[in-house]
């Protein structure tokens, strides 16, 4: 693995701030239904208590930067760094969606569909990070993991309010 320097701070910021400004995005649709239409939907027994998901989407956003970073510094002008960003974006644009459809719009099974479109874009972000970067696209691993658990409660709130 290529050690740190100090040049490379700019690109790591930024790195960093991309999923941060996604996140605050997604946010603006989140965070007024979490006490309000979210609280009133019959959940499994199972659903992990609200003042978790915080913790863990900061831990995956900083995560996806990283991984971003990793990917960004072998060269933006190579087109398979470029491909693997696009992906990268697509998946970060999904994310944002599933907050939009989900919250915003009230659309369990919409967020339904839009996050199983999101699990496949991440799993190909992975495969395409991971060719480029081995870290980067391990750094996705507790991502799709995370996406995988909120799909299941995804649906499993949809049947049960269905």
């Amino acid at each position: 693995m290529e050690k740190f320097n100090i040049k490379e701070l700019p690109l790591l910021i930024g790195s960093l701030m991309i999923p941060f400004l996604v996140a605050s995005l997604g946010s603006y649709f989140t965070f007024s239904n979490i006490t309000t239409w979210y609280a009133v939907l019959a959940k499994p027994f199972w659903a992990p208590p609200n003042w978790i998901f915080g913790p863990v989407w900061t831990v995956l956003y900083f995560l996806m930067g990283i991984a971003l970073f990793l990917i960004l510094r072998k060269g933006l002008y190579r087109q398979d760094v470029k491909f693997a960003v696009l992906i990268f974006g697509i998946q970060l644009a999904l994310n944002l969606i599933w907050s939009i459809v989900f919250f915003g719009a009230h659309s369990l099974f919409g967020g339904f569909i839009v996050i199983m479109f999101l699990w496949i874009a991440i799993f190909a972000n992975i495969i395409a990070f991971g060719v480029l970067s081995r870290n980067a696209g391990l750094l996705l691993i507790p991502y799709i993991i995370w996406v995988s658990i909120a799909s299941y409660l995804n649906y499993t709130v949809y049947l049960l309010n269905h």
